[in-house]
């Protein structure tokens, strides 16, 4: 007889309850048409990236998990990794991405019903989970694609995990049952920390304290098997989180100021030193609880202890229910109070503490088994939902009824008609079918702004990038030049900066753009400009390839790269740019992989530093898109760009020699020059020019590093807006590359070198720019600053011992350099070596 498998009354239960949220999720989102605001685009754009990453999948590869944690540098990837994988089979999208909160929701109702089950009872339990889909702090964040109601789940999944593990249990004998299941507990629990810590770093604001607590407590009264557990809990969860933070742990400490106290400061949030800074989240509270669900708890709580708890409650019932609400009372006054040390305040932060005061919420409405309390309760779970409802819908005459009770908790879809962003992409793909375009947006409203423009592009298979530029007025002249695209606004511009109404002058007066398509708004129009003549062309042609009556038959194999034309002035000055424009032709298989080496050196003379210089970059600038279905026939590419002869360089007649190079297999071969020549006249005059190619950008910045600390500087606040231009970094791949290749045959040059070592580290290729810094040190041994900067990358990789050996130069050549001795003490402080470390650095503590 086959037994029938039915399903636990209170799973059950669960079910209904994360289903009913479900639909209603679901429903609200299906009559949203609106547009993603800042944070969202941004996060969801990063679940793009994850699910481009996560299908090309190569485990064994440790370059491969370099590339993928530092993907999301600045924010944990697990919610960006999750949502790829829905992505993988729902389908890219807004919609396809918010089904990762129905996963999030079921963990959070779960573990809620857990926590509220160990600590007290099923019953409590289930009334937690159920308040937790009615609160409002939660329910709006359900509907945004926003990290913090992943962060709540995590958050209490993790404290569930913790206290089941810590709660007492009813017998004390040790058995090899007992301690198999306790350490089952633990290894669950630091999986959860781990994962925890792998969503978002603030997670540890909430869970830090009871972790220490509990270390505490069990060191106290010499629990020593209790330490060696949570030891190996918080071990096991360090595996889990270790691979992202030891990959990004530089950005994470760099960035942290940003993102809160320059944030704080934007944003007029009070200072730690206020009495507002510290009630700022119970002001909150009413509004992320609503007022029935705040107040009728509360007052069941105090009428039951006031008339039934001496008498109701048993000494031993006493004694848990006393040790779980001071549990959970630690977890919510620690999370309050060091969510609030943060200066950078926003209502969504303090959410994870929600889940478990919901705990507590339950507890209060569950206390009297009279047919009044019984009525009271369920009559207030039913106002809840309708206030839930009133709140995200439009139902009938009742905004006095949520102004009343649920304050500030309104959040109803947006079903008007969705704003032009799909169409800008698609103009722009439209007209340049075959590059990767950068799209300069100048508004950024909550609707248009760079990140939702960047998201719908990245939506268009990454074809088109939006970047916000202009925020700089010294900077104005360099965006304009160097950027094809550019979008602007009438009326409302949003949150930009006092230089920004400049660089709309500058693009909607200038000559060289024209107004390519405008869009209607209900506050004015979206315009889409575009340069007339840019900086890089595709034009495709037919199958036969006939421009140099090479070829005369059709053929698919690829045909190699050819110079049709270049044009430049006959004479210039040596140290300023010089205008430049290649024409070249071939089949698509090369030019989407192809670098090109241009020497342009004195006629009859040997190639030195004193008679050449080079002009390397990707056929297309790397702007070509590679992703683009294989197109037959030939192409023709124009690049219209400047290059920079050096300053100290001798005058004459300089001609073009020109290399082909695969960037992928690293095939080579000569493209034929004749008759390009250009001559050096110091007394002639300069013309007018576009801007520098961004490797030759990238080359002029990477020859200051042997100058030191304060060329550093100024060379990461250039390449920070060089990034802007080319969202990919393509541009650092290439400057490397070709430097690599004339390294190579060309033998030992510092400016080839440094420039190698520049790229590796901006792209953060640790295992490379060790390699290549040692080279530096060996071609440049006698500055100092060659064996800070290898001494600087190997603290970043953790190697502390190896760092000293690259400092000892460095300090024997300048022992007083405040930055050598700053090295030192960090490099002796991960290793322990605490009275050398404070020898370093006592001076430099102001």
């Amino acid at each position: 007889m086959i037994k029938r498998f039915v399903i636990p009354r209170n799973a059950l239960i669960l079910v209904i309850i994360w289903g009913l949220g479900a639909i209603c999720d679901r429903v609200w989102l299906s009559l949203d048409t609106s547009i993603p605001g800042w944070d969202q685009c941004e996060y969801l754009t990063g679940t793009l990236n994850y699910l481009r990453a996560l299908q090309n999948i190569d485990l064994d590869n440790s370059e491969w998990w370099q590339s993928f944690w530092l993907l999301s540098s600045k924010i944990p990837p697990l919610t960006y990794i999750i949502t790829g994988f829905t992505q993988i089979i729902f389908g890219a999208g807004q919609d396809q991405a918010m089904l990762v909160m129905l996963l999030f929701s079921a963990v959070l109702i779960v573990s809620v019903y857990s926590l509220g089950k160990v600590l007290f009872d099923a019953t409590i339990g289930l009334w937690a989970a159920a308040l937790c889909q009615l609160l409002p702090g939660l329910y709006r964040l359900r509907l945004q694609f926003l990290l913090d109601y992943p962060v709540a789940a995590a958050v209490t999944f993790c404290f569930f995990c913790l206290t089941w593990w810590n709660h007492p249990s009813k017998s004390e004998k040790v058995t090899i049952l007992s301690l198999a299941k306790s350490w089952c507990k633990v290894v669950l629990f630091g999986a959860s920390l781990g994962f925890a810590l792998l969503i978002k770093q603030t997670t540890l604001l909430f869970l830090i304290v009871p972790i220490i607590w509990i270390a505490i407590g069990a060191l106290r009264k010499h629990q020593w098997r209790k330490l060696i557990e949570l030891a190996g809990g918080i071990w096991v969860s360090s595996l889990i989180f270790a691979g992202w933070y030891r990959t990004n742990w530089l950005i994470i400490l760099t960035a942290g100021k940003r993102a809160t106290i320059d944030s704080a400061i934007a944003e007029g949030d009070p200072p730690l030193n206020t009495l507002q800074a510290w009630i700022f989240y119970w002001q909150q509270l009413p509004y992320q609880i609503s007022l029935p669900l705040l107040l009728v708890p509360i007052f069941c709580l105090l009428l039951y202890w006031a008339r039934f708890a001496e008498k109701s409650i048993k000494d031993s019932e006493r004694q848990k229910i006393g040790y779980s609400l001071r549990w959970l009372s630690i977890f919510i006054v620690a999370g309050y109070l060091l969510t609030s040390l943060n200066v950078n305040k926003d209502e969504r932060y303090i959410v994870p503490y929600l889940p478990v005061l919901s705990i507590l919420l339950a507890y209060g409405l569950t206390r009297t088994q009279s047919i009044l309390g019984k009525r009271i309760r369920w009559g207030t779970l039913g106002l809840a939902v309708l206030l839930m409802l009133c709140n995200l819908f439009p139902v009938g005459s009742t905004e006095v009824l949520i102004t009343i009770l649920s304050p500030n908790g309104k959040y109803r879809p947006d079903s008007q008609h969705p704003l032009p962003h799909k169409e800008v992409i698609a103009e722009i793909i439209r007209s340049e079918p075959y590059l990767r375009s950068t799209l300069g947006v100048l508004p950024s409203t909550s609707k248009i702004n760079q990140h939702n423009l960047n998201y719908y592009g990245a939506l268009a298979k990454f074809q088109v990038y939006g970047r916000q530029v202009g925020v700089r007025k010294r900077q104005i002249e360099q965006d304009t030049r160097s950027l094809t695209w550019f979008i602007t606004k009438t009326g409302e511009q949003g949150s930009v900066p006092s230089s920004q109404k400049d660089i709309v002058q500058a693009v909607e007066t200038s000559p060289d753009f024209e107004l390519h398509s405008q869009w209607q708004l209900s506050d004015g129009s979206l315009r889409l400009y575009h340069r007339k003549s840019p900086s890089v062309e595709v034009i495709s042609r037919p199958l036969e390839y006939s421009s140099l009556d090479i070829y005369r038959e059709k053929s698919v194999a690829p045909v190699p790269v050819t110079l049709t034309n270049v044009t430049l002035p006959k004479t210039a000055p040596a140290g300023v740019s010089i205008p430049v424009t290649y024409k070249w032709s071939g089949s698509w298989d090369e030019f989407k992989n192809g670098l090109v080496l241009l020497t342009w050196h004195k006629q009859d003379k040997t190639i030195n530093t004193n008679t050449s210089f080079s002009h390397d970059h990707a056929l297309g600038m790397g702007n070509l898109y590679t992703a683009v279905k294989k197109p037959e026939g030939t192409f023709q590419v124009i690049e219209r760009t400047a290059m920079l002869p050096p300053a100290g360089i001798e005058p004459g007649n300089y001609v073009l020699q020109a290399t082909f190079l695969n960037r992928i297999s690293g095939e080579t071969y000569p493209i034929y020059t004749p008759g390009i020549n250009f001559n050096i006249d110091p007394n002639s005059q300069s013309t007018q020019t576009p801007e520098l190619d961004l490797v030759t950008q990238l080359n002029n910045l990477s020859a200051n590093l042997p100058k030191g600390i304060e060329a550093v500087e100024k060379i990461f606040a250039e390449v920070a807006r060089i990034n802007q231009y080319d969202p990919i970094q393509d541009y650092l791949s290439q400057a490397r590359l070709a430097a690599e290749y004339r390294l190579e045959h060309i033998g030992a040059n510092s400016d080839l070198a440094y420039s190698v070592a520049l790229a590796d580290v901006l792209q953060r290729r640790v295992k490379g720019a060790i390699s290549s810094l040692e080279r530096v040190t060996q071609i440049d041994a006698q500055n100092p600053f060659a064996w800070a900067y290898l001494a600087f990358v190997r603290l970043y990789n953790w190697q502390p011992k190896q760092a000293e050996a690259a400092l000892k130069p460095a300090l024997e050549m300048n022992p007083n350099q405040r930055e050598f001795k700053a090295l030192a003490g960090v490099a002796a402080l991960m290793r322990l070596n605490i009275i050398k470390a404070w020898q370093n650095l006592k001076d430099l503590v102001v």
